[in-house]
């Protein structure tokens, strides 16, 4: 071999050295860090640098959030297991409103990053929320999110009637509920819960059209004919379906099950949780991972396991990868759900304040 041939093979070596140790043309296109990013291409690059830079956070404060409610310990639990990060929650049975309340009230680190509240709270209040689309935000409805990310459904679930049925028959519609027998309750008071508030708005529904004064007037009647009781003297009660499910399962392999549940006929109405990043979030890639996290196929399918319908559950189910014994367990939904609209919301809280008082006692 002439020198001039060992010198060529040397070169070809060295710069296939190079080539190998060189950082590739991803690597150098990757941006700085930014954890107040509105998207995870935006402010990491890759999974891997975002949840380096949440584990460094090492905490995540979340507020009214129960770990008994639609199996966010579950959650909760897979979550700091999978990234070794601590979740913190304050006040867990915090109402949506109070949960606005406690972010501005939080001292300096203690404020939640993440919020969990209705939809109409969400819309509300979207200049506190910082703008961030998840992976999937493809996956969440059109109808459930804000354009710019602000706020975005995570879970929902469909109004309905559980029922005791070794006492009543099973109601098929919200009229049923007014013959004899029925012993109806809300779960709360509807100027001051949301649950409450939409069980009046489902029995207002007339071809899928929500009028607040239809539905006083179907609670008035239940009232003045002795059937509207608090829930402990209840035979049925109009709550969500996950909370009625829920209740439902506990009985639900004995020869005589307590409980049932169904979505009425009449009254498909339907609403979102809404998920929301904290502007001022004390650990924000620790509140973006949450997010992701929570709408990727695990999280999705548990919230699904504790009878929520997820947002994303059209898209996994097109995918393959919903849970179908646990959406198995979810009643059926006749016809097309409602959902009611912004002004349609406020102008039946409106009403309900002005008349719920003088007409319910």
């Amino acid at each position: 071999m002439t020198s001039r041939a060992v010198l060529s093979s040397a070169a070809l070596l060295a710069v296939a050295v190079a080539a190998c140790s060189a950082p590739s043309t991803t690597q150098k296109k990757l941006p700085p860090v930014n954890p107040s990013a509105a998207s995870l291409a935006e402010g990491f690059g890759t999974m891997e640098r975002l949840v380096e830079t949440a584990r460094r956070e090492g905490q995540l404060n979340l507020v009214g959030v129960p770990r008994d409610w639609v199996n966010f310990g579950a959650v909760m639990d897979r979550f700091s297991g999978e990234y070794g990060i601590r979740v913190n929650v304050a006040e867990p049975r915090a109402s949506s409103a109070r949960e606005i309340e406690v972010a501005d009230r939080a001292r300096p680190g203690q404020a939640p990053d993440v919020f969990d509240v209705g939809m109409d709270v969400a819309i509300a209040n979207a200049n506190r929320f910082a703008p961030y689309k998840v992976a999937a935000w493809q996956d969440i409805p059109d109808g459930g999110k804000d354009p710019a990310g602000h706020w975005y459904a995570g879970y929902g679930g469909m109004m309905s009637i559980g029922y005791d049925p070794r006492k009543v028959p099973a109601p098929r519609r919200m009229a049923d509920l007014l013959r004899p027998g029925y012993a109806v309750a809300l779960p709360g008071d509807p100027l001051r819960t949301a649950s409450a508030f939409h069980g009046v708005m489902a029995a207002s529904l007339r071809d899928g059209r929500p009028e607040a004064r239809r539905g006083l007037e179907f609670f008035t009647r239940l009232r003045q004919s002795g059937a509207f009781k608090p829930p402990s003297q209840a035979n049925a009660l109009v709550d969500w379906d996950y909370v009625n499910a829920a209740k439902a399962a506990e009985s639900a392999g004995d020869a005589k099950p307590e409980w049932k549940v169904v979505v009425p006929a009449d009254a498909p109405l339907v609403s979102y949780f809404a998920q929301a990043i904290n502007r001022r979030a004390p650990h924000p890639a620790a509140a973006r991972l949450w997010e992701e996290f929570l709408y990727g196929d695990e999280a999705q399918n548990l919230l699904l396991k504790g009878f929520a319908r997820p947002a994303r559950m059209e898209a996994m189910e097109m995918k393959g990868t919903l849970d179908r014994d646990a959406a198995r367990r979810l009643p059926a939904v006749p016809g097309t759900p409602v959902l009611l609209s912004v002004p349609e919301t406020d102008a039946a809280k409106n009403y309900l304040k002005a008349n719920w008082v003088r007409s319910m006692g």
